[in-house]
Formats: C-alpha cells, sequence, structure tokens
C-alpha cells in the first residue's frame, strides 16, 4: 500500500463522518424489502413484471439531495446496481437498466449531478452478485433465488463471461460519470472472494481511472469480516475501510498491530435497506444521533441508509428522522466533523470526541450534582463552553467536589452544586479547550 496516496484520499472520508446510504430499485414495488427475491424464490420471468412497471413519477434526486444536506450527511452511497442486476444506470453491457423502463432515465446521472451541487461527496454501490445475469451461478450458489431448484440444476454457466460484464460495467461507472469519492462493492461469501472475482485486476483497473475513490473492504469479506486490511499483508484489493453492518464495534477497529483502522458502520433506519411496506420499526432520531456519535468517539463513520418507495420518495418516516438530525448537526456538527477518539476513559454519563485540542463531551444522561470532566487538571483547561450555543460553563469548585481531586467539575446551571435538566435532552454537548 501506498501509505502517502492512502491518508491523502481519506482525509475528507475521515473528516466529514456522516453518510446517506441510498438503496433503491425495482424492489420498491413489491415492497417487501431488497432481498425479496431471494427470500420467496421469485424467478427472472416473474420478477419482469417490475422492470416493466418502473415509472417513478415522483422521483426527484434534488430533493434527495436536500434532505441529506439538511441532516448534516457530507457524503453519499447509491445503489447503482444490486443483487437483483437491475442497473440504475445506462449500462451499454444489459438491457435490464433503468433507461429501458418506462422511466427511461439514468438515475446515477441524475443522482451524481444533485449531490454535488448540494457540495455532498459522492459514491456508488455495485453488488458483485447479479440474479439476473445468465452466467452467474444459480442452483449451486447458497444466496441465488434459484439456489437447489431442480430446473437449474443442469444448467452451464460461464463465470468468465458474467466477470467480463461485471468489469466492464465498473469501467463504464468509473469513465462515464465523472469523479467518483467512494466505490461500495458488496460482498463476499463462501468461495466467491478475492480473486474469485478478479480483484486485483478490477482494482488496478478502478484505480487507473479513479486514482482517489475510496473503496470497502468487501471484495474479500462482507459485513461480518475485516480482511487483509487489518493484516501487515494486505491484498491490492483489501480495501480503505471496513465496513461493519447493523453493528458498531465495541472498541472500534485496530489491525494486527493494535493500530486504529478506518471504518464506516452501515445501518437501516428501520429494519430493511429497500422499502418496505409493513416494516415501521423506525429508530428515533435520539437513537441515531446517540450512535453516530458512538461511531465517532470510536474513531469510525456512520453510513445511514434510506430506501424510496416505487414513486422514488423518501419515506416521511425517515425525512421527519433526518430532519431531527439535522436539527442537531446544526448546533453541534463540530463535535463530529474532523472528530475521532478521545483516547480518554469513557464517561458513565456519555462519550467523548475530539478535534486537536477541543474535546467535546456529549452528555445523555442526567447528573446529580456537577458534571465530570475526564482527564484534565484545572490548570490545563483554557476554557468550557456550551456548543450549541457558545456559553460559558463555569467550573464548579467546592466543599461538594474536594473528595475529587482528579477530576474537573463543571455546571450549566445558576447555582453550582444544583440538579438541572439538561439543556438537550438528546445530547448535550460540553467543548473543552485544553492549553497546547
Amino acid at each position: 500500500m501506498d501509505k502517502p496516496s492512502y491518508q491523502n484520499r481519506m482525509k475528507w472520508f475521515l473528516h466529514d463522518r456522516f453518510g446517506m446510504f441510498i438503496h433503491w430499485g425495482l424492489y420498491a414495488i413489491p415492497a417487501r424489502g431488497e432481498w425479496v427475491r431471494n427470500a420467496e424464490r421469485i424467478t427472472s420471468e416473474e420478477y419482469y413484471k417490475y422492470f416493466e412497471e418502473f415509472n417513478p413519477k415522483s422521483f426527484d434526486a434534488r430533493k434527495w439531495a436536500a434532505l441529506a444536506k439538511k441532516a448534516g450527511m457530507k457524503y453519499a452511497v447509491l445503489t447503482a446496481k444490486h443483487h437483483d442486476g437491475f442497473c440504475l444506470f445506462d449500462s451499454r453491457y444489459t438491457d435490464f437498466k433503468a433507461t429501458n423502463t418506462p422511466f427511461g432515465r439514468d438515475i446515477v446521472a441524475e443522482y451524481l449531478k444533485a449531490f454535488r451541487d448540494e457540495g455532498i461527496k459522492v459514491g456508488l454501490y455495485y453488488s458483485l452478485l447479479d440474479w439476473y445475469h445468465p452466467d452467474y451461478p444459480h442452483y449451486s450458489d447458497s444466496v441465488h433465488p434459484m439456489r437447489g431448484n431442480p430446473e437449474y440444476k443442469d444448467a452451464v454457466h460461464n463465470f468468465d463471461n458474467y466477470l467480463d460484464y461485471m468489469h466492464s460495467q465498473v469501467e463504464e461507472l468509473c469513465t462515464n460519470y465523472g469523479k467518483i469519492d467512494v466505490l461500495w462493492f458488496d460482498y463476499s461469501y463462501d468461495d466467491m472472494r478475492g480473486e474469485k472475482w478478479r480483484s486485483t485486476k478490477l482494482i488496478n483497473m478502478v484505480r487507473s481511472h479513479q486514482p482517489d475513490v475510496i473503496i470497502d473492504n468487501r471484495l474479500e469479506v462482507s459485513g461480518e469480516g475485516f480482511g487483509s486490511i487489518a493484516t501487515d499483508n494486505p491484498t491490492a484489493y483489501s480495501g480503505d475501510f471496513v465496513s461493519p453492518e447493523q453493528i458498531i464495534p465495541p472498541k472500534g477497529i485496530l489491525n494486527e498491530r493494535g493500530e486504529p483502522l478506518a471504518w464506516e458502520s452501515c445501518i437501516t433506519m428501520n429494519n430493511h435497506w429497500g422499502y418496505h411496506r409493513y416494516d415501521k420499526d423506525f429508530k428515533s432520531s435520539k437513537v441515531i444521533i446517540r450512535k453516530l456519535v458512538e461511531c465517532v468517539s470510536k474513531g469510525g463513520n456512520l453510513l445511514l441508509n434510506v430506501g424510496p418507495d416505487a414513486n422514488g420518495v423518501i419515506p416521511e418516516e425517515s425525512a421527519g428522522i433526518l430532519c431531527e438530525i439535522g436539527s442537531w448537526m446544526e448546533k453541534n456538527s463540530d463535535s463530529i466533523y474532523g472528530c475521532t477518539h478521545a483516547d480518554l476513559e469513557k464517561p458513565e454519563y456519555g462519550r467523548i470526541t475530539r478535534k486537536g485540542n477541543k474535546y467535546y463531551f456529549h452528555i445523555t444522561e442526567e447528573l446529580i450534582g456537577p458534571i465530570p470532566i475526564y482527564g484534565f487538571r484545572k490548570e490545563q483547561i483554557e476554557k468550557i463552553r456550551l456548543l450549541a450555543t457558545g456559553a460559558e460553563i463555569p467550573i464548579a469548585e467546592g466543599w461538594v467536589t474536594k473528595n475529587y481531586p482528579d477530576y474537573v467539575f463543571v455546571h450549566y446551571g445558576p447555582e453550582q452544586f444544583f440538579t438541572y435538566p439538561l439543556p438537550d435532552p438528546v445530547d448535550t454537548v460540553i467543548e473543552v479547550t485544553v492549553k497546547q
């Protein structure tokens, strides 16, 4: 790995911390999640009716981008092709694409323009799997909708044909749409990993066209693994960051030497990636804000998913949650952007993020009496402020705190030893500036 090049291309990613994942495709029409073909073992012929129907009359990428910006998201990743093989871009290598549906438009092109216009970094997701392509394994594959179907038992597949197709499509994405900031491959499983995808050749091609693109680690693993990026001998296709899915690592992620690795936790707002009509189990904005803080406090990013419906509209529940997140970010984003772990003991009342000599104490639990600031003596501190308003936070000194000389105590109410409700019950952020 060329370390200076790696560090240079990762700067924005490690700064921005918060992104939008967008899962959208034909599966929004049956509205039972993005794995509906797999779960219900739907044949390509049966699934094709959704292709013939696809015409999202309310799709407007500018509205998606405006919502992402309002939420405080700094980058986005759209499913250019998911496992069902349907392409949201105008590929010359398939007819199974958005431009051939009644909709007739290149969704990837419109997405890229809209998000770039809002100043948001742009990424594209590309599934290594393809349940539509005739040369992708059917009967013997563990996740294909036609797995174990006796009608496909004797089918002959030429996997090299599929790989040629897959590489060609990835090259289209890398050459036809301008600068791409993130390329998100998904995913490796069973023996379908590493050079099974001709990964070295694939990455060399990608880097020849997009030298600064950031790539995930799923040419080797899935959401459950780290891959060789965590070792002293990473492969050419090890990726630039680890991609845990539907979980936040308990202690962040370290390599074999105990050094921090770049990582990004991708999570859904409810329990599905693609639109699901009956899934109303949405996480609250409070939960997501606190999980974003948790990721950053452990040196990671959060990629938060939305699943637009068949008309191309981000569900009302998701939009409302994103707006609430945005209201908190508008006042507190300094504790997220450019921040990382603080190398301090985690306080019982919340978490800590850090940017240079500024430490952000995230208080999510009501305390009795003054608040202990971990890790510093009074003489080390330059100033303490409530991040949301810039108001001074006084140091509390007196008989209540004198038994704990290893802590600095602060209070945000008019009387230093009284107990008051948190100014922000979701997450009150206190900015502590340490003398340099």
